[in-house]
């Protein structure tokens, strides 16, 4: 009897895969797919959205004909910031133009002019002013530089929708998409921001991110999501099975800080330090703070390796040193080696003499407990004092490193640290928001992974 299960399509800027869930939410298998970026009608790297459509309804075909797995339902979990035009045939009318394409200031210029200036409007939309980031500045950019594409355009659909749309041909919108940085939606209102309707935008009213379409392929009836943004699906196990308030730090070349339990709203000085708010799976506001962690770790430990001669992977064999923490903090104190000493600042020191350092350990040592600072520093824009958070949860690269997890546990004595590993988090969130609605009777238990520190 073959094993029924659930597709998910789960698509980052750099991999894109299938992970399949059985009903107890266990993987039971994955495969990932190469992309090469093209270019769009600018010459600006872009999706190869073509062969991502394509791949999606050959793989869908596929798993329907399996001996082995019984595919009953598929859902899609992609990078946010990122839109698809639609004709009023459906017909797609546009590349997936790339969030990181330059956007001429004077587009979102004239939409904070109207409502309140920048500072009130980024406030209201719990997004900071971040060019194509904001995927709501992408339409308005494509409505002044490209007016005889968006005069076709009758629809306007997120990354994930899109793709349930290949497959269902409905149209939606869903909060987890929409509250991701995008300056569509007004987080005083929870609904979308007024210069949306003002300027003529065609965006579908948000529906429950559970919502499932029933559709025939190869005769064979399916149940299709209409898909989650990447950043609240992975945070959707923790908010399922959690024991208690927590805040999630999951690392990785971003560190990207997450307190579901913070109700208050933005500040102008948390919007200027990268603060945001997403949505989650129920709807409300996740308070957010990033750290470009696992990138300045590489810039600073290549310099370490270099006058050191060490190979790159030897700081996995540093633990941590009492006595060098301790020689760290006389010599330095609250002063940083690496990284310059305003508060906030993410630029490193422009001279930086590597002979200050007796050893690599020393010079590891130190470095780690400035990253450290950086992301306590982050953390504590979105952990307010009396928001009951009693855990933390340290994901992804850094969970591993046992330097990063004694200086964290330091610097929050009063709070449970964990190291949590899920496997394929993200893809997990997003079988897990479609499930209840597939059987009812099916209550798995997640393992969390979690270690205390």
């Amino acid at each position: 009897m073959k094993e029924p299960v659930i597709a998910i399509f789960e698509i980052g800027k750099i991999r894109k895969k299938i992970v399949l869930f059985n009903y107890d939410l266990n993987p039971v298998s994955e495969i990932e797919e190469e992309f090469t970026e093209i270019r769009d009608d600018d010459g600006f790297e872009c999706e190869d959205i073509e062969h991502i459509e394509s791949w999606i309804k050959y793989s869908v075909n596929r798993l329907l004909n399996s001996d082995k797995y019984d595919l009953t339902a598929v859902n899609f979990t992609t990078y946010g910031a990122t839109l698809v035009y639609l004709d009023a045939t459906g017909k797609r009318v546009s590349p997936v133009y790339n969030y990181l394409k330059p956007v001429d200031d004077r587009i979102p210029e004239k939409i904070y002019k109207k409502y309140g200036g920048q500072d009130e409007f980024c406030r209201r939309t719990a997004s900071p002013a971040l060019g194509m980031l904001n995927s709501g500045m992408q339409i308005l950019w494509l409505k002044y530089t490209k007016p005889e594409v968006f005069s076709k355009v009758s629809h306007i659909l997120h990354f994930s929708q899109y793709l349930s749309y290949l497959l269902t041909g409905r149209i939606y919108s869903e909060h987890t998409s929409i509250g991701c940085h995008t300056a569509l939606w007004d987080f005083d209102t929870m609904n979308y921001h007024r210069w949306v309707g003002k300027e003529g935008l065609k965006l579908p009213d948000p529906v429950d991110v559970s919502t499932l379409n029933e559709v025939v392929i190869s005769n064979k009836k399916l149940k299709i999501g209409i898909g989650i943004h990447d950043s609240s699906s992975s945070l959707a196990p923790y908010l399922k099975s959690s024991d208690g308030k927590f805040a999630l730090i999951s690392t990785g070349t971003w560190c990207i800080n997450m307190n579901p339990f913070n109700s208050e709203k933005l500040t102008v000085e948390q919007l200027d330090h990268d603060c945001l708010c997403y949505l989650s799976i129920a709807k409300q506001p996740v308070k957010s703070s990033r750290l470009f962690l696992g990138h300045f770790h590489e810039v600073a430990l290549n310099k370490l390796c270099d006058h050191f001669n060490k190979s790159y992977n030897y700081y996995k064999t540093v633990k941590p040193d009492n006595e060098l923490l301790e020689i760290c903090k006389k010599k330095y104190g609250v002063k940083r080696f690496f990284f310059e000493m305003m508060s906030y600042s993410r630029e490193f020191q422009e001279k930086q003499d590597f002979f200050e350092f007796r050893s690599f350990e020393e010079g590891y040592h130190q470095l780690m407990r400035e990253l450290s600072d950086l992301t306590v520093e982050a953390m504590d824009l979105i952990i307010s004092s009396d928001d009951g958070i009693k855990n933390i949860y340290i994901t992804g690269t850094f969970s591993s490193n046992p330097l990063f997890l004694r200086l964290i546990s330091d610097a929050y004595p009063v709070k449970n640290i964990y190291t949590s590993e899920v496997l394929y988090a993200t893809a997990l969130g997003a079988a897990l928001v479609i499930l209840d609605s597939l059987d009812s009777t099916k209550k798995p238990v997640l393992n969390l992974g979690l270690n205390r520190c």
